[in-house]
């Protein structure tokens, strides 16, 4: 299952989370973990250049695209291999939507479709999308033709 998805500002202010599964109490704990791991890690490192951490049973994936760090947090059959298939999903569509890698205010620009985009990609803790045509389609909120 994939946890959480969260997007961060390069100061470490969450702009999009995602949380399946984790109760509300550790909610907190998992943003202040993923926020410092960023700021350790993700200083230099390129565009799209993926990291990968282990806390306690589950498995991290974390970047940077343009100003924005994202993170992957999943569990059981979503170890560092499948969230990197998850994390290149999210950058190829936030890329896609954005037109390049995202400075913080072309991110809040195209929040809207930014969020549709993500909720296409991961439902219900689960990958649902992996193709960015589909994903482009279901985001203009028109029925997909092929199923």
């Amino acid at each position: 299952m994939i946890l959480a998805v969260l997007f961060a500002n390069s100061e470490g202010n969450i702009l999009v989370e995602r949380f399946n599964g984790v109760p509300a109490e550790e909610r907190l704990h998992w943003r202040s973990f993923l926020v410092k791991l960023g700021a350790d890690n993700l200083k230099g490192v390129k565009n799209e250049e993926l990291l990968v951490a282990s806390h306690k049973s589950v498995y991290i994936v974390y970047t940077v695209l343009g100003d924005v760090s994202i993170y992957v947090v999943g569990k059981d059959e979503y170890d560092e291999l499948a969230l990197a298939e998850v994390i290149f999903v999210i950058t190829s569509a936030v890329k896609d939507v954005c037109g390049k890698p995202p400075t913080e205010r072309l991110f809040l620009d195209k929040y809207g479709k930014i969020c549709l985009s993500l909720d296409e990609i991961i439902w219900t803790g689960y990958l649902e999308n992996t193709e960015k045509d589909r994903i482009r389609r279901l985001v203009r909120l028109k029925p997909p033709t092929e199923f």
